[in-house]
C-alpha cells in the first residue's frame, strides 16, 4: 500500500487547485479588513477539505475513510457559504460567485461519488 494514496486521488488534486484559486480570489477581492473574519474563515474551510481527505485515506476501514470524506464535503459547503457572505458584501460579482459555487459543485460531487463507491466496496 502506498504511504500518501491520497496524493493519487484526483478529487484531492483538484481540491489544492479549487484552494489555490479561491485563495487568490480572496486576496485580490475582499478588503484587508477582512483579514482575520471572512478571509481566515474561508482558508480554514478551503484547508480542511484537502485535510480531510488526507487524513481519511489513512484510517484503518473504508467506512473510516467515507466519513472524512463526508466532512470535506461539509467544509466545502461552509467555503460555499463564505463565497456567500462575500458576495452579500460585494467583495465578489455574482459571476464570480457562480463560477466558484460551479467548481464546489464539481468537487461535492466527486466527493460524494468517492464516499459512495468506498461504502458499496466489500469492507476493509
Amino acid at each position: 500500500m502506498e504511504k500518501f494514496r491520497f496524493r493519487n486521488f484526483p478529487v484531492y488534486k483538484q481540491s489544492h487547485q479549487f484552494r489555490r484559486e479561491v485563495k487568490i480570489l480572496s486576496r485580490e477581492q475582499f478588503p484587508i479588513a477582512e483579514r482575520h473574519c471572512l478571509s481566515a474563515q474561508l482558508w480554514r474551510a478551503l484547508d480542511s477539505v484537502i485535510f480531510n481527505i488526507a487524513e481519511g485515506s489513512a484510517r484503518g476501514t473504508d467506512k473510516d475513510f467515507a466519513h472524512f470524506l463526508n466532512t470535506a464535503h461539509a467544509s466545502l459547503s461552509e467555503v460555499v457559504a463564505c463565497l456567500d457572505a462575500a458576495h452579500q458584501d460585494g467583495y465578489i460579482t455574482a459571476e464570480l460567485l457562480e463560477c466558484y459555487v460551479s467548481k464546489a459543485g464539481e468537487l461535492a460531487d466527486q466527493l460524494v461519488s468517492f464516499r459512495t463507491w468506498l461504502l458499496t466496496q466489500p469492507s476493509k
